[in-house]
């Protein structure tokens, strides 16, 4: 039966939400969360289902795309699947086919699961490795110790509060209130919460997004930030024991990250909250 490429529109959004849910385990390579998602739907339902591609047969979703940006195409497939060499070649052929309405031509990134057959494929078509990431993990079966200071999760009324610590944690950054209320409304964010850590004197110091994927399975944060101007002053560590507890509230069985492994500070961050860093993983990259 052949593979077919789909679209899926707003109406098809839920399908492949809870398809990503269900590939989710322990000790599964790093690869695309509902939370991603999740976090995409900050741009709106339609902007989402746009950027949404899966791969089926016989009606069985085996392959779910997030185009999270120009030219980067975030894959994962269904655990049994990735060594299916059927779904493998057709996925090198859609991506690869500008027509095909996965990747316009020239430079492109792929983030597909380490050790899935694709990613053989697209070396042998030409492309190569990137720079590398580091994935990490905490595991969420024993207690996650109170951080000790106040840390308070975003409602509708706290939106422009989260808005404005983002905005100064990350550079270039665009998030408004607007676009929390998109995300908060968005399929995924029914098992997620935002959260903000306040300093001693009351000020948002940091901010964090956490997306469950449902008892007894990893969750994602995505994406944890602290104020420029609050910085080197243990913020960052604290809103990542948060998240952690938050995470084990909601149910997840860990809690998983990642970070560019040239980002130092960000991985000694997130190590000094408990997570165990695992082995790197890179995208795939051709040049235009």
């Amino acid at each position: 039966m052949a593979i077919v490429l789909g679209k899926p529109g707003v109406d098809g959004l839920s399908e492949a939400v809870s398809v990503l849910r269900e590939w989710q385990y322990d000790e599964a390579p790093m690869q695309l969360h509902p939370g991603d998602l999740g976090w995409f739907w900050r741009l709106g339902a339609e902007a989402t289902a746009a950027a949404v591609r899966t791969w089926s047969r016989e009606g069985q979703i085996l392959a779910v795309g997030l185009l999270d940006g120009p030219g980067l195409l975030r894959l994962t497939i269904a655990p049994d699947a990735h060594r299916d060499e059927e779904l493998a070649q057709q996925l090198v052929e859609d991506v690869t086919e500008p027509e095909r309405g996965v990747l316009p031509d020239g430079k492109a990134n792929i983030e597909a699961p380490m050790g899935a057959l694709v990613q053989d494929l697209l070396f042998e078509d030409g492309w190569n490795a990137d720079e590398p990431w580091t994935p990490l993990r905490r595991d969420l079966t024993g207690p996650v110790n109170d951080p000790g200071v106040r840390i308070e999760v975003v409602g509708p009324k706290q939106a422009h509060v989260f808005a404005a610590v983002h905005r100064a944690a990350f550079d270039g950054s665009r998030f408004t209130d607007e676009r929390w209320h998109a995300m908060a409304a968005g399929l995924p964010y029914a098992d997620a919460r935002c959260l903000v850590v306040y300093d001693d004197q009351g000020t948002a110091v940091a901010a964090v997004t956490v997306w469950s994927a449902g008892p007894g399975r990893p969750g994602l944060l995505e994406p944890m930030g602290v104020h420029r101007e609050h910085r080197r002053h243990g913020y960052g560590e604290t809103v990542t024991v948060g998240a952690a507890a938050a995470l084990r509230e909601l149910g997840s069985s860990s809690a998983i990250v990642c970070a560019p492994s040239s980002n130092a500070g960000a991985v000694a961050t997130y190590k000094s909250a408990g997570f165990q860093q695992r082995p790197e993983v890179r995208d795939q990259y051709r040049d235009a």
